[in-house]
């Protein structure tokens, strides 16, 4: 997979984004997004797929990720700037519009920019990520979620979840993903990739900012239904994100329901590929 990759710095939104390039450059664009505690690395066993079916596959370290510019303060971080990155690198691409396919935070930047965008956005797949319009009542209508969610509250402290993270050279954050995943899950020649990625300068509070800009970003949502073709792909045993949220989320989109994964956890990219990717491909090519 890694000898098919180029890699590009690309300029977007006052920010510079590494970027992961592959594929026929006269292909149609897809962009995919990561979430935390990831980078382009996450999607892995997607790009090869994509790239097998014709499509121009980007995948960027979003900001504060990896080896991509890592803006201070946590207002850098919210949501609309984020949307904007991306929307930056689709013109940096010389593209006018790009599928775009995200995972956890990284499917939270993909809908807002579905939302503010929708001239950009062909397509929009959503994995383990329902749209934050649910997010506010969730706690009412999903109680269990405040308990998925109290690490949130965590990570709003300063300094102290650095520490933790970074506590054993990152093996017991690295332990900590595979402990909420399928065995086999990542193999420890993948930990050891993220676990690089986490080593750059400045990334664990860069990633953390994403969370300690949540009052930012919640200011930025609102309940207009999503004007561009979107699809929900979901592991239905995430212990982070109740399947509850999901199908709150058809609210927001012209589609009857998720596609759920069945015994998938949140990493549902690298615990199912094979069911993913026949997924992604499938919507891809319906005419809608």
């Amino acid at each position: 997979m890694k000898d098919n990759i180029k890699f590009k710095y690309i300029d977007t939104n006052g920010i510079t984004l590494h970027v992961a390039l592959a594929g026929p450059e006269d292909g149609e664009l897809v962009i995919l997004l990561h979430g935390f505690p990831e980078f382009w690395y996450g999607w892995r066993n997607q790009i090869d797929a994509l790239v097998g079916s014709g499509y121009r596959v980007a995948v960027p370290d979003q900001r504060g990720y990896n080896k991509s510019d890592k803006p201070g303060g946590r207002r850098s971080y919210a949501i609309d700037i984020l949307a904007r990155d991306i929307a930056g690198l689709i013109k940096g691409l010389n593209r006018e519009d790009a599928v775009i396919i995200g995972h956890d935070w990284g499917g939270a930047v993909g809908w807002q920019l579905a939302r503010t965008e929708p001239e950009m956005v062909r397509k929009f797949i959503a994995v383990n990520m329902p749209h934050m319009g649910v997010f506010p009542k969730a706690f009412l209508k999903v109680p269990s979620q405040l308990i998925r969610s109290l690490y949130m509250v965590f990570f709003q402290i300063p300094i102290l979840p650095e520490k933790l993270m970074r506590s054993k050279n990152f093996k017991h954050m690295a332990k900590g993903i595979q402990r909420t995943g399928k065995s086999g899950a990542f193999k420890d020649d993948e930990l050891e990739m993220y676990m690089n990625a986490w080593r750059e300068r400045g990334v664990l509070s860069g990633m953390l900012n994403w969370y300690r800009a949540l009052p930012f970003s919640l200011s930025h949502i609102n309940t207009d239904k999503i004007q561009v073709p979107v699809k929900i792909i979901w592991g239905d045993k995430d212990l982070f994100l109740s399947k509850k949220l999901a199908v709150e989320s058809l609210k927001f989109i012209d589609a009857e329901e998720v596609t759920w994964v069945h015994g998938a956890t949140h990493w549902v990219l690298q615990e199912e590929p094979d069911i993913v990717n026949a997924e992604i491909l499938k919507f891809l090519t319906v005419e809608k």
